[in-house]
């Protein structure tokens, strides 16, 4: 039964980049593009019931749908939707169409990659995976052709595939341990090197880990290899930058949680929980600080997935159900939050012509509809109540306290008040200081607002209630990582 929701998530996007490569009409393109987002949702909604009631192996074992697969894959799932949804309203007002059809059949395939790579079920084919995401985003980073997008794109590019090439190594080397128990030549699954991992070397998990911690952690963008996330976000068409950072950056965390997983069995103690805290603190940190001292707008909100991605790796860092828990949920808060915040910039952006939160003023007096959504994501993406990041965060530190490490809460709550703070009053500028004789602002189109609602109501909904099903699927992940989060 597992089989063909799989089956139509993979196709789906296949062939609608097909019939954008092979059409010259913008309009068939979005329209291909956008209905395989929808299939593509459809089939991932059962996924995390499926993968409740039991893993399932496909493929000779290279494809796994288990809990953990199965709900970042959902959470792709929805911010491949919300992109192509705003992308019919937004890619029509840079007046590109003659370049659309090549931009949706590298869109889909964008969604295709970062689908998949949740679900390889082999430490080398995953890591493929993950650098097909950076191939393939590359060109869409450069879309624009600026100078900016051009120079953005080859910092991703370079800074990434250094890092996903330590990633590398370190899968090597967590081959050559699995080797002294299972034999010169075994299948690497995450499975057989999680069951092996007690009687493997210590010593050569522990660096086996910290290199796929440096090398995944790129791709995730924890600092201090981070570098080339705020580049790639702001300089991307606000569709794109919604998948890199509501969806590629979830697609690489689950490399970090998997090697977690298996140097946690390896008796290597407390030191892979520590490491990751260190880099979840430290992300944290850095990005509180450019966000009190931001001056463009997509710039703004990409170090702001800097922040959100360090809080998830506190979650998995503290560990215990609820630290997994919290980090679980604030995948698909922050997955909805940041494609809110995005499709709000973007079309701000657009709008009056700039990228410089000084150029945008008054915004909710020009846009009513637009401005209230985006203010209200605004507030939720700091982590105030009574939106959903506020009730992931309180779990993420409930697990740090429950773990013992108080330490590190103190300092999270304290960076995150800076955060509401400084994040907020760029708010206060963009919506709330008068213009200064400005022209007047283009509109937004009903394309670009939909979406946003779409984004809202479940960060609305999730604030209040919390689903036992979800709370059940992520209890079973938990036990799933046979102690990584324990």
């Amino acid at each position: 039964m597992a089989s063909l929701p799989l089956l139509l998530i993979t196709i789906a996007p296949l062939l609608a980049a097909l019939i954008c490569a092979i059409t010259r009409s913008a309009r068939i393109a979005e329209f291909a593009n956008f209905i395989a987002s929808i299939i593509v949702l459809g089939a991932s909604l059962p996924l995390p019931i499926l993968a409740h009631r039991g893993m399932h192996l496909f493929l000779g074992d290279y494809i796994v749908l288990d809990g953990l697969a199965g709900w970042v894959v959902l959470c792709t799932a929805v911010v491949y939707f919300l992109a192509s949804f705003f992308a019919v309203g937004y890619m029509r007002m840079l007046d590109e169409d003659r370049r659309l059809p090549s931009f949706y059949a590298l869109f889909a395939l964008f969604g295709f990659t970062t689908l998949v790579a949740p679900l390889v079920n082999n430490i080398g084919l995953y890591w493929i995976a993950i650098e097909l995401t950076t191939l393939v985003s590359t060109f869409l980073v450069a879309f624009e052709r600026t100078a900016e997008s051009m120079e953005a794109a080859w910092k991703y590019i370079i800074i990434v595939s250094a890092g996903i090439s330590l990633a590398l190594l370190g899968t090597v080397l967590l081959y050559w341990a699995g080797t002294f128990v299972l034999g010169a030549r075994y299948q690497p699954t995450w499975q057989a090197l999680q069951a092996a991992a007690p009687q493997m070397n210590p010593g050569l998990v522990i660096l086996a880990f910290l290199l796929a911690v440096v090398g995944y952690g790129t791709k995730v963008g924890l600092v201090p290899m981070h570098t080339w996330l705020p580049d790639a976000h702001s300089e991307s068409p606000a569709p794109v930058s919604a998948m890199l950072s509501g969806a590629l950056l979830n697609a690489a965390m689950v490399g970090i949680v998997r090697f977690l997983a298996i140097a946690n069995g390896a008796h290597t103690g407390g030191i892979p929980h520590i490491v990751v805290i260190v880099f979840g603190l430290v992300s944290l940190g850095v990005a509180t600080f450019f966000i009190v001292r931001q001056e463009g707008v997509k710039r703004l909100m990409a170090y702001s997935s800097v922040e959100h991605m360090g809080v998830i790796a506190l979650g998995f860092g503290f560990g215990g159900v609820f630290g997994t828990a919290g980090a679980l949920y604030h995948m698909l808060n922050h997955s909805l939050n940041k494609s809110l915040m995005f499709f709000g910039a973007g079309s701000a952006m657009r709008s009056y012509g700039t990228k410089d939160i000084t150029g945008i003023r008054q915004f909710a007096h020009h846009f009513p509809r637009t401005g209230a959504l985006w203010l209200a994501g605004a507030v939720s993406i700091t982590g105030a109540p009574v939106f959903a990041l506020f009730l992931s965060e309180i779990v993420i530190m409930h697990g740090g306290f429950a773990q013992n490490h108080s330490w590190a809460v103190y300092v999270m709550a304290v960076l995150l008040v800076i955060v509401f703070v400084g994040f907020l009053n760029h708010f206060r500028t963009m919506f709330y200081e008068p213009a200064a004789g400005s022209p007047a602002p283009k509109p937004v189109s009903a394309w670009c607002v939909i979406p946003m609602i779409l984004a809202l109501a479940p960060l609305i909904v999730f604030g209040f209630w919390w689903p036992q099903d979800l709370w059940m699927l992520f209890t079973d992940i938990w036990r799933s990582l046979a102690g990584a989060t324990a």
